[in-house]
């Protein structure tokens, strides 16, 4: 019987550091090789590869599209790409954002668990919001085994949070307990795979752009939700899988509930800040009026443009008020 020997990695914010004690716990004879999707910024250099072959003895790398899987190896996402595997390779793709972020740690979580089931185990870091609950639950579903860096021993605490609220996790231990527990796991015995939900292949298919989520014979997974998607203005389906709801259009944009809410905020903290702008703007300008209207004596004018600005300027007043109510974080709550 095949061993647990995948070992798939999600973190957010703080988890560069926390990769680094991780892997640098890890010891020489590792067996088994280790995928990690850690949120990047799409325009920037990463050199996560470079800092985590650096601080322990295992080979780090950012591979490339199709290469091949060797044990004691960790292989890194790249900015701005999808890390997600296929047997015996990683493929490296720039399928649709994901929870507004690519990589996404549900889409490596989710094709891990269609394409190596019980053999897999899941592990969240962490980090803000809730990206990797739902590929945990995928894992869980194919038979493998999740775990969690305790809430508690996290610097961003809402995603190994998030993943206990499902009740799926099978161990939630602090960072520094998680390399000896994940020696004890990659020397177990696999149990039987299970068959996940064809809405998961369908997802992950478009993830690896094996097919444009538009084409006439591919059906988006879900139904219509009437929400639009923050990305492209879409309509949004509703996808719900063991118990969880989660969202998808059909240029392939995807979201859960947490993340979801975090990208309405901020379009409507964009539109917000035009708003702002734009009655500075008329602030000026009407300023501007007023100042010509007093210099050739026309009173009524002088009171109008007067009038105006100060509407404007309560309007600011309210619109900024709005916009630091939008930067408070959105719950992690139940829901």
């Amino acid at each position: 019987m095949a061993l647990k020997d995948i070992i798939v990695v999600g973190a957010s914010a703080g988890g560069v550091d926390a990769l680094q004690r991780l892997c640098a716990a890890l010891p020489a004879d590792f067996p088994a090789p280790i995928f990690i999707a850690q949120h990047l910024s799409p325009s920037a250099r990463s050199v996560l590869p470079q800092l985590l072959d650096r601080v322990g003895p295992l080979r780090a790398l950012a591979p490339v599209d199709g290469q091949t899987i060797e044990p004691g190896h960790i292989y890194v996402a790249a900015p701005d790409r999808h890390l997600l595997l296929r047997d015996g390779k990683v493929l490296m793709r720039r399928g649709p954002v994901e929870n507004r972020t690519r990589p996404a740690v549900n889409a490596l979580f989710r094709s891990a668990a269609l394409h190596y089931g019980a053999r897999v185990i899941g592990v969240v870091l962490t980090g803000l919001l809730d990206d990797g609950t739902d590929g945990l639950i995928a894992i869980k579903a194919a038979g493998g085994t999740s775990v969690v860096q305790h809430p508690d021993d996290a610097e961003w605490p809402s995603m190994p949070r998030n993943a206990l609220k499902r009740d799926h996790v099978d161990q939630a231990l602090p960072l520094a307990d998680l390399p000896a527990l994940l020696m004890q796991l990659v020397r177990e015995e696999a149990g039987p795979s299970l068959p996940l939900p064809q809405e998961y292949r369908v997802e992950d298919q478009i993830a690896a752009q094996e097919f444009a989520v538009m084409e006439p014979e591919i059906i988006t997974p879900g139904q219509p939700s009437h929400i639009s998607c923050p990305d492209c203005g879409g309509v949004l389906n509703q996808i719900k899988a063991e118990d969880e709801i989660r969202f998808r259009c059909q240029v392939g944009h995807a979201y859960t509930p947490l993340g979801l809410a975090a990208a309405q905020n901020d379009e409507l903290e964009r539109a917000l800040g035009i708003a702002v702008r734009t009655h500075r703007d008329r602030i000026r300008l009407f300023g501007q009026m007023s100042d010509s209207a007093v210099a050739r004596g026309l009173t009524l004018a002088t009171r109008r443009w007067k009038e105006a600005s100060k509407d404007s300027e309560q309007l600011v007043a309210v619109l900024e008020e709005a916009m630091a109510s939008l930067r408070k974080p959105v719950s992690d709550g139940e829901g």
